[in-house]
């Protein structure tokens, strides 16, 4: 075998963390030792991992290649590892999960600390961007993806849904005017988001026509959120977002008795077998917490949108 499976441990840590010092910290090793693991695998096969410069490094096409096939490899080992002890062995290792920003921070976030209180033995990584990310590649155990899913190589498991609500603020529609019917919103402005066109996420069907584009853009619901509450347009975000500014008046739902169909609320995770411990264990616990309703619709679901089809995901588990 060409590399220790410290060596391809340590050669992974690099690529994830970005440097050197990176990988020592999150390992608990010096500098020295990461640096030297690094260059003895890289002898081993006698090609270039990283170039430097400056103090900086940056991974060659090799290692890219090579960690695409070593990442399910070494979580495939790690599992058939796994599967072989008691099932009262305390969970240990590390577990990486990407989120979107705003779900993470108002609801992910209290549900990973239970998690993480009941098992002391994981070192937990949480990742909250918006944009989705190749999980296999860029070393993440599990991601949450919101809406459906279009890569049918993940694995998934529904946790809940979330209907879309199109919110302006009380100021705005009082200087634009109102909106009665869907004809109205002809003649009004979307703050848009920018990791997708309205188009591609518009869930009221072709003959509701979309407002136009406004001014405001932004990559982040939370911020979409602001932009509505200052009067600056129409916004169409997941309830999960707006529901707090529904509530106190904040926010105004328009239109809201339009048919849509909900939002998926997923958690998505490389197809390695046999599944970790870790992983599984992790799923588990998502899927109890949201088993009831997501306590953020209670007082503002519509028949209209509760409910609704199922998500289309690749593998539902």
């Amino acid at each position: 075998m060409a590399g220790t499976i410290s060596d391809i441990e340590t050669f992974l840590a690099v690529l994830d963390a970005g440097s050197i010092s990176g990988a020592a910290a999150r390992a608990d090793l010096s500098k020295s030792v990461v640096s030297k693991r690094i260059s003895d695998f890289e002898t081993v096969l006698g090609v270039a991992l990283f170039t430097r410069h400056a103090g900086r490094i940056a991974p060659t096409d090799s290692a890219l290649s090579l960690a695409d096939r070593l990442r399910p490899a070494l979580a495939e080992l790690v599992a058939a590892t796994e599967s072989a002890a008691s099932p009262q062995t305390a969970l240990r290792g590390r577990l990486a999960i990407a989120a979107p920003m705003s779900f993470g921070i108002r609801h992910l976030g209290p549900v990973i600390a239970d998690f993480a209180r009941a098992h002391p033995g994981l070192e937990i990584v949480l990742d909250y961007d918006d944009r989705h990310t190749d999980l296999a590649r860029a070393g993440f155990d599990l991601g949450l993806r919101i809406g459906h899913l279009k890569d049918s190589s993940l694995m998934a498991r529904r946790l809940c849904e979330d209907p879309r609500a199109l919110v302006a603020s009380p100021d705005y529609l009082a200087r634009q005017g109102g909106i009665r019917q869907p004809s109205d919103l002809a003649r009004h402005e979307v703050i848009g988001y920018l990791n997708a066109r309205l188009a591609e996420i518009w869930p009221f069907g072709a003959e509701t026509g979309a407002p136009r584009p406004g001014r405001i853009t932004a990559n982040n619901g939370e911020a979409m959120r602001d932009m509505a509450l200052g009067g600056l347009g129409l916004a169409l975000l997941p309830l999960f977002i707006v529901h707090d500014a529904l509530r106190d008046g904040r926010l105004v739902r328009v239109l809201p008795d339009l048919p849509q169909e909900p939002l998926p609320i997923s958690m998505v995770w490389p197809p390695i077998r046999p599944m970790p411990r870790k992983t599984r264990a992790l799923i588990d616990h998502m899927a109890g917490a949201f088993a009831e309703a997501p306590p953020w619709q209670a007082g503002l679901l519509r028949p209209a949108t509760a409910g609704g089809p199922a998500p289309r995901t690749p593998r539902d588990i």
